[in-house]
């Protein structure tokens, strides 16, 4: 039996994957959780062997907690669940440590065949998904880049993300300067927009 936690901030959709998945005879849902920070606890509880996870969610993002998890609890495949087909989830999804992924629209008969061949020390990944992270490519922002763009993401000023981040202005107004370059954007909320949208945040 393979033991599982599902983690989704969207009650409804939660509930209607874990009872389409209690269907099955080889998968048991032990544990429904709504944020992404309670999922390592809930593993290690349940000494579970799959999370399926969603990337957005309250407390931890999905990515965050597949990379939690490949560190507390290695033996747990991780299989992200996403509305998001967005090119650089996928490569960040397999970089924390994911060996699945696939969108949360796929027939349960998919999502069950991911969780086995995960299960089994394989990797599924949606092909469509898949293809569209080859074509998007890498992202082009540095991990500096990248951080200083999610704190401006709320509309953040620029002494308060330099605050945040421990940085000087002059500092965070080169990043911010840098991103928006390389993204091609006429400011930082489109650059913010952009990066979003393939992912790369």
């Amino acid at each position: 039996m393979i033991k599982l936690v599902l983690a989704d901030d969207e009650h409804l959709v939660r509930g209607a994957i874990a009872a389409l998945l209690g269907l099955e005879d080889d998968i048991e849902v032990v544990a429904e959780v709504g944020r992404g920070d309670q999922v390592v606890d809930s593993v290690l509880e349940h000494d579970a062997n799959i999370a399926v996870l969603d990337i957005e969610m309250p407390g931890a993002t999905g990515l965050e907690v597949a990379a939690r998890l490949k560190e507390r609890a290695s033996g747990c495949g991780v299989v992200i669940l996403t509305s998001f087909g967005r090119p650089g989830y996928l490569r960040r999804a397999l970089s924390a440590g994911a060996r699945g992924f696939l969108a949360k629209d796929a027939p349960v008969e998919q999502l069950a065949g991911a969780v086995r061949k995960v299960h089994q020390g394989g990797r599924y990944i949606d092909t469509d998904l898949a293809a569209a992270a080859m074509v998007g490519g890498e992202s082009p922002l540095t991990d500096r880049e990248s951080e200083v763009l999610r704190a401006a993401a709320d509309g953040s000023t620029v002494a308060a993300i330099a605050k945040s981040l421990h940085l000087r202005e002059g500092t965070v107004r080169n990043y911010l300067s840098n991103a928006i370059g390389k993204m091609g954007a006429e400011n930082r909320m489109v650059a913010i927009r952009t990066a979003q949208d393939m992912g790369w945040l």
